[in-house]
């Protein structure tokens, strides 16, 4: 029976209140610290919670697990957080070596097992290893639960990449590679895109254009369309007018600089052997 004067833990049973919670009577209680904490009798008789909570962080009525084993993960101790349904959250040590924190509810109930481990492979020693353009240098941590490696790229740069994404070959360098897959992509010549003049003749709208014509935007400050045209990495101004029609005819008489250099690519092509 809880009675006034009970000692459970740190704690010492002063007086009932006139409170019930699940049907039992709640208590007052005050604890050896100088704190006071409010226990229904169930609790109070399970000896769940033996303080005010300044020795432990474990939310009153929940398990202590410390110590217990959930697959590879040891429950250490429990923090100060709480999951989204107000469960404790524990920090734990992974049979890897890794640590992570769970909630309670995770861990007893089997969706957590590990600090993520598990579902990537074990580390591998990698170092020397070419994956593509990329050379393993040293291993580079753990991280979101993915074993990580420095590499050094043909290119000279440097970078870390997931163990995982290197043997799956999607990593091969440190992102030059598909830059050196963009530019060809472009068929640069003279430091111009055929591809990108080639899909502008064929009516194709850039991404960045408001207007709905390439090349052509509405000056606010101006109150005025302005015409303008880029080629060889240089912006060219072909007038600003009161008409979205004229400003769209300036742009299209400009553009036969790249009819003129598309033509004469296609010259030098007929004129090869």
């Amino acid at each position: 029976m809880i009675k006034t004067g009970k000692r459970v833990g740190m704690l010492t049973v002063e007086e009932p209140t006139g409170q019930r919670r699940a049907g039992y009577i709640v208590w007052r209680c005050r604890c050896d610290c100088g704190g006071e904490i409010f226990l229904d009798t169930r609790c109070l008789q399970r000896g769940t919670v033996q303080d005010c909570g300044c020795r432990t962080v474990v939310k009153p009525g929940q398990r202590d697990i410390s110590g217990m084993r959930f697959g590879k993960l040891t429950a250490v101790c429990p923090t100060k957080e709480r999951g989204r349904n107000g469960d404790t959250v524990w920090l734990c040590k992974c049979d890897c070596g890794g640590e992570v924190k769970a909630e309670l509810g995770q861990l007893v109930s089997g969706m957590r097992k590990s600090c993520g481990c598990l579902s990537h492979p074990p580390r591998k020693n990698l170092i020397g290893k070419r994956f593509g353009r990329l050379t393993v240098v040293e291993y580079g941590g753990k991280s979101a639960g993915m074993h990580r490696w420095k590499c050094r790229c043909d290119c000279g740069n440097e970078t870390t990449v997931g163990q995982t994404l290197l043997q799956n070959g999607k990593t091969k360098s440190c992102g030059c590679l598909q830059a050196d897959i963009y530019k060809d992509n472009l068929k640069l010549t003279d430091g111009t895109s055929v591809t990108i003049l080639q899909s502008i003749k064929n009516g194709r709208i850039l991404k960045s254009n408001t207007s709905g014509y390439n090349g052509v935007y509405f000056d606010k400050r101006q109150k005025r369309w302005v015409a303008q045209i880029t080629f060889q990495g240089k912006t060219r101004y072909l007038g600003s007018f009161e008409q979205l029609s004229d400003a769209v005819e300036a742009r299209r008489r400009g553009e036969k600089i790249y009819d003129e250099f598309l033509d004469s690519l296609e010259a030098g092509k007929m004129s090869r052997p």
